[in-house]
């Protein structure tokens, strides 16, 4: 079996590693719209749409909470993302 070590260099890695966070927020985006769309169904099931009724699903209001932290997660990657593109941009080619 032939082990190479790979070796990159600064700007490789940032390369790298903005487009696994681009491939990362489109998987999230579209799980959040995944999540929005059961959250609907389950709101259609149940005919409840006001959130503080007691008869709200339980399973839109778990879905509500998921999608919020995820939104939370792609603001936060969406942060890394656009300052690693700027340091990919400023950054002399080598």
């Amino acid at each position: 079996m032939n082990i190479q070590a790979r070796f990159e260099t600064a700007r490789e890695s940032a390369v790298r590693e903005v487009v696994a966070i681009s491939k990362m927020l489109a998987d999230l985006v579209r799980t959040v719209q995944l999540i929005e769309s059961e959250i609907a169904a389950q709101e259609e099931r149940a005919r409840v749409f006001d959130r503080s009724d007691v008869k709200y699903p339980i399973l839109a209001r778990t879905l509500i909470e998921r999608r919020d932290n995820l939104k939370v997660t792609i603001a936060a990657l969406e942060q890394r993302h656009s300052e690693r593109a700027l340091n990919e941009q400023m950054a002399p080619a080598a």
